[in-house]
């Protein structure tokens, strides 16, 4: 059982940036597949991104703008994220799963609560 804890989210204009971490109780996120989704209204969650021991792995929507790490020292994962856009706007969730680097929020047994990030132009 793991629990997870999302912070970081908020508003930033066109262009900014955020750094969004999910801190994890219960069990060590290294024992876990770490992913990073989002919910924008209206619309379906959709994979954003997911790390596994060789690094990032991420939706063509945001490759080259964003980065998923983990410090195991402190049982958090991150996603930051840069040249954000608005259509970046979301609830952006942290998953935990068995299955490495999936996009499939399927595959993910663990859900935290979500925090907003809004993107103005």
């Amino acid at each position: 059982q793991v629990q997870l804890v999302e912070s970081g989210g908020g508003l930033v204009q066109a262009g900014g940036s955020l750094r969004l971490s999910c801190a994890a109780s219960g069990r060590i996120v290294s024992s876990y597949a770490m992913g990073w989704f989002r919910q924008a209204p209206g619309k379906e969650r959709e994979f954003v991104a997911a790390i596994r021991w060789t690094g990032g792995y991420y939706a063509e929507s945001v490759k080259g703008r964003f980065t998923i790490s983990r410090d195991d020292s402190k049982n958090t994962v991150y996603l930051q994220m840069n040249s954000l856009r608005p259509e970046d706007t979301a609830v952006y969730y942290c998953a935990a799963g068995s299955v490495a680097a999936s996009g499939r929020p399927s595959d993910y047994a663990y859900w935290g609560q979500g925090t907003q990030v809004t993107v103005s132009s």
